[in-house]
């Protein structure tokens, strides 16, 4: 009776060593392959480009910002604090005869777009500035910097023209009695809150600043391309155009792509180019991310993205 006793105990007491093991072993499996995958990354992305060269490649892709505030499986972002670093960067190098900027950005903020901008008029090297699926609105602001451009014959181009925008939800919460409580010192203090409607007199004064942006706008793009003003206001209606009719209208110089630039650079120094990639240094996770991240600028997506606001809510 005992020893029957005994033996439906250790019956019911067995472990489930088989199922656990096999969960164990999944998990470890994974875990490794996860580290052979970061690995292969890292090897990848240190190993696809030449370190040394005579032109230096700058990429100027995504949502134009000051800083890079890129994260995991987001649209990415090109920094101007650290595209006109780059610049300087491939100044300094003695090495570097020119700098061409591989460009496919739907525009940005209107500051970080002069920036780069001005960066790129002040290279004292050639540069050239290569469009490639799109170069729009404050990205073609930058590459009109360049001493000559080059455009895919059905890239987006041009655009040229500032846009602000702002959700207004008042009427939605007077619907469900919800009040704005309104303190400023200063009577346009507020203005732009979402939680309540503009005045005219406040449309009129924010229509006046985007007029005063798409101004300075404007005459950059015309200085920088050696064109009238009221030639280029006439274009700068924020109208896209391909890239064929932006050599028509003299907002590029030339249709092609990488090795159309190569060799007008060769043409130009009378060299053999050697291209060597000048990007900021990332970290094991911004190379992680940029390899998982599977966001792309289509038609659609690239001209749909000037609407991605910064902080103060205007594109260009």
């Amino acid at each position: 009776m005992y020893g029957e006793l005994m033996v439906k105990i250790e019956k019911q007491e067995q472990p489930r060593t088989p199922w656990l093991l096999i969960m164990g072993g999944v998990i470890l499996l994974f875990i490794v392959s996860f580290f052979v995958f970061c690995f292969v990354v890292i090897l990848i992305a240190s190993d696809s480009a030449p370190t040394t060269g005579n032109v230096a490649v700058i990429p100027i892709k995504g949502v134009i910002m000051i800083d890079n505030e890129d994260s995991l499986f987001a649209t990415s972002v090109a920094s101007s604090t650290d595209i006109v670093k780059l610049i300087e960067k491939a100044e300094a190098d003695p090495s570097i005869q020119a700098i061409v900027f591989d460009i496919n950005s739907p525009g940005g903020a209107p500051v970080a777009s002069a920036e780069i901008s001005r960066g790129i008029k002040e290279a004292n090297k050639t540069t050239v500035a290569v469009i490639r699926e799109v170069g729009a609105s404050g990205a073609y602001w930058a590459a009109s910097a360049a001493d000559h451009i080059i455009a895919n014959e059905v890239s987006i181009t041009g655009s040229i023209g500032v846009l602000a925008s702002y959700l207004e939800y008042g009427d939605l919460l007077a619907r469900y009695n919800v009040s704005y409580a309104r303190f400023v010192s200063g009577n346009h203090k507020d203005m732009g809150t979402p939680y309540r409607e503009m005045t005219t007199g406040e449309k009129e004064i924010y229509q006046q600043t985007l007029d005063k942006m798409h101004e300075v706008f404007i005459n950059s793009v015309a200085e920088n391309r050696g064109l009238e003003y009221d030639y280029v206001k006439e274009l700068a209606t924020g109208q896209i155009y391909l890239g064929s009719e932006a050599l028509d209208l003299s907002l590029i110089d030339q249709l092609g792509g990488k090795q159309e630039a190569y060799a007008y650079v060769s043409s130009t120094h009378n060299i053999t180019v050697e291209p060597v990639a000048f990007e900021e240094e990332k970290s094991f996770f911004e190379i992680l991310a940029s390899a998982l991240d599977n966001s792309a600028f289509h038609v659609g997506t690239g001209i749909g993205a000037v609407l991605v606001e910064d902080d103060s809510g205007i594109m260009v």
